[in-house]
This record gives C-alpha cells, structure tokens and sequence, in this order.
C-alpha cells in the first residue's frame, strides 16, 4: 500500500468538546489522500475513546497515546514522527479544515516542488496566489509587511516531511514555536506563498495564547525572536541589508519597551527592559538611531 500524500497531524490535550468537529472536518473535506493522526498528550477527558471510535470506522485515522504529558510542540514533533505522507500539515484539535483547504496546500507545492513548506497569506493588494520565493525574498516580504507570514499558525502551513525531520523539528520554545519554524524554513529553503485558506481557527477561553495575551511579554517574545532569527549567521539577508534590518527591528523592540511606560505597569515596562538585556541608555539609542 503505497503512503497517502499529505499527513494531517492533530495533537490533544482535553479537547473532547471540539474533536468531533476537527475529524469530520477532514471526512468531509475535497481531499482524500491522507491520514489522520491524532496524538493524545494525557487528556483527562472523554478525548481519546472518542477519536477511538472515529478510528474504528475510518482506517485512515490512527490515534496514539503518550505515556506522559509532552507539552504543544513536544507532542507536535512527536505527531510528525508518525507520518508516513510526502507532506505533514497540523490541525489543532479545536480547528476545523474547509473542505477544499489541503487540495489549495496540496496543488500550491506541486507546482512549486522545489518548495520546502508553504504558508497562507490574506489581504488586499495581493498577487495571484501561489508564488514561490526564495529564502532572501521571504524575509524581506515578512519584515517590509508585504506578506506578515510568519505569525501564521500551524494550521495555515504544509510542510515536506523530510524537511521538517532535517531541521529537526520544533525547538519547543513556548507559543512562539512555529514563529520560529518559518523563520528556520525560509532562512533554508523556498516557501510557496498561498491564498488564504478556508479554514475555521477557534478562539476559546481554554487556550494557553488566550490565556496569556494580556501579558505584554507574550506578543514582545516575537519580536526578540524575530531580531535575534534576523541577527543570526543563517539569516539569508547579508550585508548592508541585514545590517538595515536589525536597525530596524532594534528600533522596533526599543520603541516598544519605552512606549510600555504609557500602556502598562511600571513592572512590565521592567520586564520588557530586562529582556533585551540592554541599559535605559541604550534603548534610547536604539529607538531614535
């Protein structure tokens, strides 16, 4: 039996109230050639005897259980190292796929197969979708604002699976994970750029981005990671370009700590400032350089 295409891998934590909607999403969705791999990470719910029983009935879904709690991107790397498909894409347990949402995926890195992963973009003023470029293109299409593909989330990327091995999967870097992935992509391999994608990200009380987006230090770890990806030898902007770029992300991170004083707490603001490991004096310097 040859290996399905594409490997749709759900991870699980207590999703049991969503999960029914995330497997029929994929039953119902145009493209066929798949597999369905769901990965429990300890779920204290009614999670795994319901994708249990999904399975039973669909020979293309498989479900495991971990022996101990993983955590997101742990258990995402281990969801990956089941995958038998060309390509791997993830779809949240609490998500749910439109039905012609893998075909879009699917025919974008076929045309592109010199593409490492994919990801959607959405807007006004954009080209006629798919479009490949070269890691130098992708990192100056994010930074310029052009195409601000990096914060997707996992639901909105494919990716060849020998790739993902080859980079060695998540890092496991909390809610920032996949933020840092594409950058890790995109330094190293080109990236089809895709319409958006008809899917369904829900927004719900229980998630850990929900939970800590009143933090100001959540939304500031993208931008340290960000700066320190472009600061880095494997950025694939060189020279006098790059040189422009942290500039400008310094400025960025230095406006942001200080702008802190009219948004947040005194304590944030010392936070922030604590982060960047630079002094007061420095900061000054970098937002008005």
């Amino acid at each position: 039996m040859n290996p399905p295409t594409i490997s749709i891998l759900t991870t699980v934590y207590n999703r049991e109230k969503y999960l029914a909607e995330c497997i029929e999403s994929v039953q119902n969705g145009h493209y066929q050639d798949y597999e369905h791999i769901i990965v429990d990470d300890g779920s204290s719910d009614g999670s795994v005897a319901l994708a249990q029983e999904y399975a039973a009935k669909d020979a293309r879904i498989r479900v495991y259980q971990n022996e101990t709690n993983l955590g997101d991107y742990p258990n995402r790397n281990q969801a990956a190292s089941y995958a038998t498909g060309k390509y791997i894409k993830y779809l949240d347990a609490d998500d749910m796929h439109g039905r012609f949402m893998v075909d879009i995926m699917v025919d974008a890195m076929e045309t592109f197969p010199e593409a490492g992963f994919g990801l959607f973009d959405y807007g006004p003023n954009k080209p006629l979708f798919p479009i490949v470029l070269q890691p130098a293109e992708t990192y100056a299409a994010h930074y310029s604002g052009k195409h601000p593909i990096f914060g997707r989330s996992p639901i909105n990327a494919i990716m060849k699976r020998d790739i993902f091995k080859e980079v060695g999967g998540f890092s496991g870097k909390r809610m920032v994970g996949d933020f840092e992935m594409w950058h890790i992509l995109s330094a190293r391999f080109p990236c089809t750029i895709m319409s958006a994608g008809p899917g369904f990200y829900r927004e719900h009380e229980e998630q850990e981005m929900t939970l800590h987006r009143a933090d100001p230090m959540w939304a500031f770890k993208y931008q340290l990671l960000g700066l320190e990806m472009c600061q880095g030898e494997g950025c694939p902007i060189t020279g006098s370009e790059q040189t422009a770029l942290v500039k400008k992300l310094e400025r960025r991170l230095a406006r942001t700590v200080l702008y802190s004083f009219k948004r947040n707490s005194i304590k944030d603001t010392i936070r922030l400032k604590k982060a960047t490991g630079k002094t007061w004096v420095e900061l000054v310097e970098d937002a008005f350089a």
